[in-house]
Formats: structure tokens, C-alpha cells, sequence
């Protein structure tokens, strides 16, 4: 009965730990700095994805989006939505986002499952609030983001340039359908 209780133990703390450490964690990846002089009201609305890195929760995705609301409490509600042209239906996970410290750097945290955060972070955008390039909390996470279906040429390359002097390889970029 003994071996039982410190198996259950074990676990609790095994758990702790794992909660801990996925919420204390690192923010950002190291060397990358989240803009500064952030305007939150600017960045409000509906966002187009362009490209991604990508990951298990948009597998097989087009048509993604990301809607960013503001709720009364003054966090951040996130609306993310996008077709899976695989089972051919549409998807959607809602979350909220909160800043990691001072509101004019965007250095957020976002959550869709309860009480566990990811890193959201705008590493670059232009001054009309049209453009932004995200990460997360390492170089395993990279979106670039248009308030259009579509992002010019030259903007791309831009923040294509920024993103691998930042140390994430670009090739590995999936490129969203938005058409």
C-alpha cells in the first residue's frame, strides 16, 4: 500500500514540475527582441495568414486566420480559424492572450488549453499595422501575418530577411492559401 502512495507522490510532483517548467519557461527565442512602442488597438482585428512554420495544430490547413479581440478584463481574445482541405471542414480554437510584462512591448502569451501559455511574440511590423512577423517561444514557431490575403513582394522578402537574420530557416515555411 506504501509503494502505491509514493508512486501517486511521484506523479503529483512529476506533474508539477511539468506545469512549472511550461509556464515559466522562456518567452522568446534568445537573441530576439518582441518590438517596442507596441500599439495593442492597432493590432486588434482580423489577421491573414501568409506563411508558417508548421506545427501539429494547423496541420493541413488554408485559409487560416487569426481574429484578435479585446475582452473586459484587458486581455486579448483570439480567434484562430482555418479549413482542413484534408477532412475538409472548417476549424476553430479560441484562447486569450495576455502581455508577459509592459503593454508597449509585444511580448505576449497565449493559451488555448487552460492554464498552459505559449509565446506570441511580433518581432517586426510596419508602421500601418498591416504587416507583422511572429514567433514563438523558440525557432520552432515563426508566422508572417497580412491584414490582406495577400502580402506584396518586396514586404515578404523584407520580413523574410528578418526572420533568417533572427536564425530561422525560411525554407522550412509553409505557405498559406488564402484564395
Amino acid at each position: 500500500m506504501k509503494k502505491k502512495y509514493v508512486f501517486i507522490g511521484a506523479g503529483i510532483i512529476v506533474a508539477t514540475g511539468i506545469f512549472i517548467y511550461a509556464n515559466t519557461g522562456r518567452n522568446i527565442p534568445k537573441g530576439i527582441t518582441a518590438i517596442s512602442n507596441f500599439q495593442q488597438e492597432r493590432y486588434l482585428g482580423k489577421w491573414y495568414e501568409i506563411a508558417r512554420f508548421d506545427f501539429r495544430f494547423e496541420k493541413n490547413m488554408s485559409h487560416v486566420t487569426a481574429e484578435y479581440l479585446l475582452n473586459d478584463d484587458g486581455s486579448i481574445k483570439v480567434i484562430n480559424s482555418g479549413y482542413d482541405f484534408k477532412k475538409y471542414k472548417r476549424k476553430q480554437s479560441i484562447g486569450k492572450a495576455k502581455f508577459v510584462g509592459d503593454e508597449d512591448v509585444a511580448m505576449l502569451k497565449v493559451s488555448f488549453f487552460g492554464p498552459f501559455y505559449a509565446g506570441y511574440n511580433v518581432i517586426a511590423i510596419d508602421e500601418n499595422y498591416q504587416y507583422a512577423l511572429v514567433c514563438g517561444k523558440n525557432r520552432k514557431y515563426l508566422w508572417l501575418l497580412s491584414r490582406d490575403k495577400t502580402m506584396p513582394e518586396p514586404i515578404k522578402d523584407k520580413y523574410l530577411a528578418v526572420a533568417k537574420r533572427a536564425g530561422f530557416d525560411i525554407s522550412d515555411l509553409v505557405w498559406t492559401k488564402q484564395n
